[in-house]
């Protein structure tokens, strides 16, 4: 297993794509701290970057790099290895190299400028969406062999989860105006991992404005601190529910 993961991670690692990514976020990172003349205002542009840029380049590249390594699965298959083993390796060397390329490209440059708990929480934010949309990829690629529709279905999910999303809660709360909906939106905001991800961060900011109105909902009824611990094991269960269920697919898959 640790010989599979280190492989995956080596050569993702030396992959012009995820350098390119690597290299954006490091100069996105420090040109939003330096035009800034406030930190927090800085931490807020790049907020906005991470979770448009990291969960597309997380989905879209582990969609391709897996459908790519088709061969290399059947080979490892082959061999006397549990499915299990094979797949959750394959998963932790992806999730592992996207989050160091986030920790290098972000982590770095927000260390520098807010070394505080506000800063430690969007590092956080952003190895866990790197992670998360690896896991929904790896959900994908299992359920369809056409390389196509695979990718295809990356991309509507990433559609989904940062545009779609919003305008969907919009057409509900205008659907049924008359009712109290402030407990569904609870609800509605477990089915957003980026939308939990931009609560998450603006908690801890007087920013309310900016948290839209399932992020005022959540603060009201959570309040900050029970809302930070409810995100991210939120949050968590986005991981482990995909990889969960691919795991299940992958074992019962005929290659």
């Amino acid at each position: 297993m640790n010989k599979i993961i280190k492989y995956v991670i080596t050569d993702i690692l030396r992959n012009k794509i995820v350098l390119i990514y690597t290299v954006f976020l490091l100069a996105a990172s420090f040109s939003v701290f330096s035009l800034e003349d406030n930190s927090s205002k800085g931490l807020l542009s790049l907020l906005n970057i991470i979770l448009i840029v990291v969960p597309l380049v997380s989905i879209i590249f582990s969609t391709i790099y897996m459908y790519n390594s088709a061969e290399f699965i059947e080979l490892l298959v082959s061999q006397p290895l549990k499915r299990n083993t094979i797949w959750l390796s394959l998963f932790t060397g992806l999730a592992s190299s996207l989050s160091i390329a986030f920790l290098i490209g972000a982590g770095i440059p927000v260390l520098i400028y807010q070394a505080n708990l506000v800063g430690f929480t969007m590092i956080l934010t952003g190895v866990l969406l790197s992670i998360i949309f690896a896991a929904i990829a790896f959900l994908a690629t299992v359920q369809t062999r056409d390389k196509a529709k695979g990718i295809g279905a990356a991309i509507m999910l990433w559609l989904y989860f940062s545009l779609l999303f919003d305008g969907l809660v919009l057409f509900i709360l205008f659907q049924f105006a008359d009712y109290p909906m402030e407990n569904a939106m609870i609800g509605l905001s477990a089915l957003n991992p980026i939308d939990l991800s931009r609560i998450l961060i603006l908690l801890q900011l007087d920013v309310s404005a900016m948290m839209g109105y399932t992020g005022a909902v959540f603060k009201d009824f959570f309040g900050a601190s029970n809302g930070l611990i409810f995100s991210f094991f939120v949050l968590l269960s986005w991981i482990v529910i995909p990889v969960w269920y691919s795991t299940l697919k992958f074992n019962s898959k005929d290659l």
